[in-house]
């Protein structure tokens, strides 16, 4: 067992580490699935939320069966109901990982606030303190591993509030997981929590009214949602429990995937719940999940409100029946009541049976014990007598007493209200003198605010005959501010006008003066032009019409020169012409090809004859040699005749008429230096579509050959063989970029099943190509980067090659392989594949 099997499943989906250098590890406890026991690990509030008693449970889950080593989990809690406004739970657990283990625990305290007779806002709190580290009994090898001594051990405290609002059917509620969590190994906060989130939930709880099995029964629904900060995970869970001690539920988590579970009471107070969750997605290779609960339920005495009314039934029966005594709602209420009319009822047949047993144990008796009977009742009898005589003597002094007693309260009565009409009186007379007091009071304050009011009034009317003034004196003073700053404005106006009206003139004058010399200008110019074209008419009759023999002899020699370009640019074109066309064959037998490699069928191409455009193509690469060796020719015999002017000196010759030619030579020239780089530019392309030709040719008698996969295979095979072959090891290290990966694969572990001429076990696979090209171009880059033990293997059901370079028949070899693949460039993405045949 090694530390890579921890990192690649285990860490990867049930505990992610938070800090990757120190190994950190985010408390996350798999309780997901139980509407019963410790759900104040869902939602801190959960412990007061509907809960009657308290129980002590024993819980344990063990995840992903089909992998040796998968994580374990136990955990042992006291939770439950402690007041009428108080829940709380104390836990302790215990994490396996493979070498990892993770031991803490779990305070969970709640409050609630009832808003109304139905309505509870309850708040919560879970503060979970952890240790994880490496487990090294656990750990099995013969060789030092200096990366187990690089885990350190850490201590962790991680809070997590939560609120929920309940109604009489419903509950409402958020929470925050791993809110703040501090390592007091490093003493810092550990940020970038990848198990910290916002978790939302809605719960209904209501009864069936029903006959038969199901009366009375309890339904539970529990909707979460949880937003973390790379995924949102939803899930949901239904429950039923029957009042005969037995539930059922079924759930559904988008991560987890279904689950399903089973509970039962065997006595009124010890209980057993079962689950079973299934995998799907990207988990669906790792197998089911199985947690078991154990718990011991205390007897509550006390009828809590905002509680579970359950009635608590066991397979096995340790007490008397006895009727509900807890309500929670009014469509409960009457079936207690009829409960307890039941149950009053019973006392008087148990008399009953009790008399009749006495009945029938005197009859069995012996004469003598009747007679003794007789006796026994002649003496009670005459005791009865003397009873009833000592109470008619009781019941007449307790009749004098208690008229005596009805005088004496008949006289305290009528002194009783001798004295409260005095009082009444004495009250009357106090209010009627308050009364008048405050009548008093009252005039004299309506006089007073009276007065208030006049001088108020004569205030205010003096401060609006003021106020008046002002505004007129404000009014007058605006109305001379404005009569200035009119004057102003048109004496401003006057001043910009005139100085408009000079600078319009300025203006004017200049554009004249402007004008004037722009059309001296344009005359100097038009003159100017009008010489130069004369010049260059002049010169243009010299070079087309010459006088001399020179002249005339070069002017020839340019026209044939000329005439043999516009023959071989025209045999240029026609060279380019059938390179396109062979170009778009090309093209045409490559999409064949391709097409057909994925299963797609094309309709066959016209016929045409390769010899006859074979035959054209060497034609004109054959004239266009002979004109370009002809134009080669004649441009010397034109550069051999201005050399030899020029030599001579001839001062007969005009200057204008050497100059034109010498341009022109050069420019002939460097056309003719274009045309052969023309022609070895398309020659060298020609060459290029030749063999990508071929190498289509032979793609196409190659996937003809694919009769069957057996033929696949060998031909596969031959393949591989030739790359290896002609592959030699590169002179320049390819870097990342140089390889095509094709589909990445992930971090997950891929199974394949069922595949032929490949033996089964763990391969390390580089890449995954479903074309032929790019696996071909992948191998030869690795072979040539120095790894000659490469291969590959066909998958029928997806199509697609594999690439790889070893192979181990255990998952364990295999990690210890994958963690040691280095940094070389085709190993970067490199994944495990297990074979299965």
């Amino acid at each position: 067992m090694t530390p890579i099997i921890l990192i690649i499943i285990l860490f990867s989906v049930q505990f992610t580490i938070a800090q990757e250098e120190d190994g950190v590890v985010a408390l996350n406890l798999p309780v997901r699935n139980s509407l019963t026991f410790n759900k104040y690990i869902i939602n801190p509030t959960f412990s007061f939320v509907r809960e009657q008693s308290k129980f002590i449970s024993l819980y344990n889950k063990r995840e992903w069966v089909q992998f040796e080593d998968a994580p374990l989990t136990y955990m042992a809690g006291y939770s439950g109901r402690f007041g009428e406004n108080i829940g709380a739970g104390v836990s302790v657990f215990q994490q396996n990982f493979g070498v990892l283990t993770t031991f803490g625990g779990i305070l969970n305290f709640a409050y609630n606030a009832r808003v109304s007779r139905m309505n509870n806002l309850t708040f919560g709190l879970n503060i979970g303190a952890y240790s994880s580290g490496i487990n090294t009994s656990n750990v099995v090898t013969n060789f030092s591993d200096p990366s187990l001594n690089n885990v350190p051990s850490n201590f962790i405290l991680t809070t997590s509030p939560g609120i929920n609002y309940g109604t009489e059917f419903f509950d409402f509620g958020v929470s925050v997981n791993n809110l703040v969590s501090y390592n007091l190994q490093t003493s810092e906060m550990i940020e970038d929590n990848p198990e910290q989130g916002i978790q939302a939930h809605a719960m209904y709880t209501g009864y069936m009214q029903s006959r038969g099995f199901f009366d009375n029964a309890k339904f539970s629904a529990l909707v979460r949602s949880e937003f973390r900060s790379e995924e949102t995970i939803v899930s949901g869970i239904a429950m039923v429990t029957v009042p005969k001690g037995i539930w059922a539920q079924v759930g559904y988590n988008s991560v987890f995937g279904p689950s399903a579970g089973l509970g039962l009471n065997i006595t009124t107070q010890i209980a057993i719940e079962y689950n079973f969750e299934t995998t799907v997605g990207d988990l669906n290779n790792f197998g089911p999940s199985h947690d078991i609960t154990l718990a011991y339920r205390f007897k509550e005495n006390k009828n809590y409100y905002y509680s579970g009314d359950d009635e608590i039934s066991g397979l096995i029966s340790t007490e008397p029946r006895r009727g509900r005594s807890r309500t929670a709602s009014a469509s409960r209420r009457r079936k207690t009541n009829t409960t307890s009319k039941k149950a009053t009822t019973a006392k008087p047949v148990a008399i009953v049976k009790s008399s009749e047993e006495t009945i029938n144990q005197e009859n069995t008796s012996v004469q003598g014990e009747q007679d003794a009977k007789l006796l026994e009742e002649q003496r009670a009898k005459e005791e009865a007598e003397t009873q009833a005589k000592l109470l008619a003597e009781q019941k007449a002094k307790e009749e004098a007493e208690a008229q005596a007693k009805r005088l004496a309260e008949q006289k305290a009565k009528e002194e009783a209200e001798t004295q409260a009409k005095l009082l009444a009186e004495q009250k009357a007379k106090e209010e009627a003198e308050a009364q008048a007091k405050l009548l008093a009071e009252q005039k004299a304050k309506e006089e007073a605010e009276t007065q208030a009011k006049l001088l108020a009034e004569q205030k205010a009317k003096e401060e609006a005959e003021a106020q008046s003034i002002l505004i007129a004196e404000q009014k007058a003073k605006e109305e001379a501010e404005a009569q200035a700053k009119l004057l102003a404005e048109q004496k401003a106006k006057e001043e910009a006008e005139t100085q408009a009206k000079l600078l319009a003139e300025q203006k004017a004058k200049e554009e004249a003066e402007a004008q004037a010399k722009l059309l001296e200008e344009q005359k100097a110019k038009d003159e100017a032009e009008a010489k130069l074209l004369e010049e260059q008419k002049a010169e243009k009759e010299l070079i087309t019409n010459p006088k001399d023999e020179f002249g005339k002899t070069m002017l020839g020699m340019d026209s044939i020169v000329e005439a043999t370009k516009k023959e071989q640019d025209k045999l240029l074109s026609d060279y380019n012409a059938i390179i396109e066309i062979k170009d778009e064959d090309l093209k045409a037998l490559k999409e064949e090809n391709d097409l057909s490699e994925q299963g797609i069928t094309v309709a066959p191409r016209p016929f045409k004859s390769v010899t006859v455009e074979n035959n054209k193509l060497n034609a004109i690469k054959a004239d266009l040699d002979r004109i370009i060796e002809d134009q080669n020719k004649k441009i010397e015999d034109l550069k051999s005749l201005y050399e030899e002017q020029t030599k001579i000196g001839d001062t007969l010759t005009n200057e204008t008429v050497l100059l034109f030619y010498r341009k022109k030579i050069k420019r002939l020239e460097a056309e003719q230096l274009q045309a052969l780089e023309t022609k070895q530019q398309l020659e060298a392309r020609l060459e290029t579509i030749r063999v990508a030709t071929e190498f289509e040719k032979r793609r196409r008698i190659v996937r003809a050959a694919y009769d069957n996969e057996e033929e696949r295979y060998a031909q596969d095979r031959a393949t591989l063989k030739t790359i290896k072959s002609i592959t030699s090891l590169s002179d320049t290290p390819y870097s990342e970029n140089d390889f095509d990966f094709g589909e990445n694969q992930g971090n997950s572990i891929k199974i394949l099943k069922n595949i032929n001429n490949v033996e089964s076990g763990f391969y390390l696979v580089l890449a995954v190509h479903s074309n032929i090209t790019k696996r071909n171009d992948f191998v030869t880059k690795v072979i040539a980067s120095g790894r000659q033990d490469v291969d590959f293997f066909y998958d029928v059901s997806t199509s697609k090659y594999y690439i790889y370079t070893d192979k181990f028949n255990s998952l364990q070899e295999a990690n210890e392989a994958l963690n040691k693949k280095g940094t070389r460039p085709y190993n970067i993405n490199m994944s495990l594949m297990k074979i299965e045949n």
